[in-house]
């Protein structure tokens, strides 16, 4: 489990596709924090550390991940938003995430807000019907709260911190950011899912 609290932005040395999957080596420092088998979200993409030192650390994605996440398209030289597992006497300083990615999102546009920048955040219905306005969502790993909604899109607001700490300052009109909605959102609508379909029968 994670917070969304990014804790480094890391950069893709290599990334080598095959049949089988992707392998990857992140160059950060967090790899000193790292053993083999540990959990580190990359994204926001819950990934298994297969081998790590001082300087980095590799892990694989296998072609499901590949597909539903945006991790398929990285390059080497791309930054990425670390976070590694929440320990249980961390703070839990964002929401509950879990790495497990609900799909891919475009940046539509940016606008400057103050100190703060707006981006707006294209939806397919799935994913704009798990959103709530003034709730939680992780982007591309961040744990960030939903400024405003509509049908099909949302906005949320980056103030300076985020921007320089994460990758997302980086994001531009295009950009494709890995959304996991919120936990406790996703269960709910899970177990109001009969009673729902019972009442328009």
């Amino acid at each position: 489990m994670f917070t969304g609290m990014i804790e480094d932005v890391g950069t893709v040395e290599t990334l080598e596709r095959g049949g089988d999957g992707a392998r990857l080596r992140i160059a950060t420092p967090l790899g000193s924090q790292i053993a083999p088998g540990d959990s580190v979200a990359l994204n926001g993409v819950c990934l298994t550390a297969t081998g790590a030192n001082d300087a980095g650390f590799s892990a694989e994605a296998m072609n499901e991940t590949l597909r539903v996440t945006s991790l398929g398209s990285l390059q080497p030289g791309d930054r990425v938003n670390l976070e590694l597992a929440l320990r249980a006497d961390d703070r839990l300083g964002g929401h509950i995430v879990q790495g497990h990615a609900d799909g891919i999102a475009e940046v539509e546009e940016t606008s400057e807000d103050g100190f703060a920048r707006r981006l707006r955040i294209g939806l397919e219905p799935r994913l704009a019907g798990l959103a709530v306005e003034r709730g939680s969502i992780a982007l591309h790993g961040v744990s960030l709260t939903v400024s405003a909604l509509g049908e099909d899109w949302l906005e949320v607001s980056l103030v300076p911190e985020t921007i320089e700490r994460t990758n997302l300052g980086d994001a531009g009109p295009g950009t494709r950011l890995n959304v996991e909605c919120d936990l406790i959102g996703k269960y709910v609508r899970r177990l109001m899912a009969p009673l729902t379909a019972s009442s328009e029968d």
